[in-house]
């Protein structure tokens, strides 16, 4: 299976630059960042955000995944207490946003509604990249969007099940055929 740092190099490659939180999860300490409290409906909310992003078709969706548990883990231990607090602000302008868009809570919404509030969030994050000062956080769209990557990508699911896998040891092979429309290689 793919170890912790492949996993971030990937969604990093992904989402094109650094992973928030990364750094203290590869070196398996916490912050110091004090403790949130994340409840299950907390935990179910993420997971449809990250359903939302990553949804079920011919491989499994981030919730089976289960990435707000995920989620959970890595804001509570790795992020430090701006970016928790960026975190926790976001999922409430989220629901916020939802509830003007569609006169829904996120959980209410409709999945295409769901989806078109999310692509909406995707440009608004885009756009404030491009004027976010260096020591202002991230965007908690980004932040919920690498969360669910990050996630998805480095469990089992989307490790074996999304992605092309072969258990180690294995023989090895020093060339492989690709083909257009292959799976990645999970490694």
């Amino acid at each position: 299976m793919m170890n912790r740092r492949e996993a971030l190099s990937r969604v990093a490659l992904i989402m094109g630059g650094t992973v928030l939180g990364a750094e203290a999860f590869l070196s398996g300490c916490t912050t110091g960042a004090t403790g949130l409290k994340f409840t299950k409906d907390d935990i179910a909310f993420l997971n449809e955000i990250g359903e939302t992003i990553l949804p079920a078709t011919n491989t499994p969706g981030a919730k089976e995944a289960k990435v707000g548990e995920f989620m959970t883990v890595i804001v509570n231990d790795c992020y430090e207490t701006k970016d928790q607090t960026a975190f926790m602000a976001g999922l409430k302008k989220l629901n916020e946003a939802s509830n003007k868009a569609s006169g829904k809570t996120f959980m209410q919404a409709t999945a295409e509604q769901r989806h078109s509030l999310l692509v909406d969030l995707d440009k608004e994050a885009t756009a404030f990249q491009k004027t976010k000062k260096p020591e202002e956080t991230k965007h908690y769209f980004t932040m919920l969007k690498e969360l669910t990557l990050w996630g998805f990508f480095s469990s089992e699911v989307g490790a074996t099940k999304a992605l092309r896998y072969i258990a180690v040891p294995g023989k090895y092979e020093g060339t492989v055929p690709y083909k257009k429309g292959d799976k990645a290689w999970a490694t």
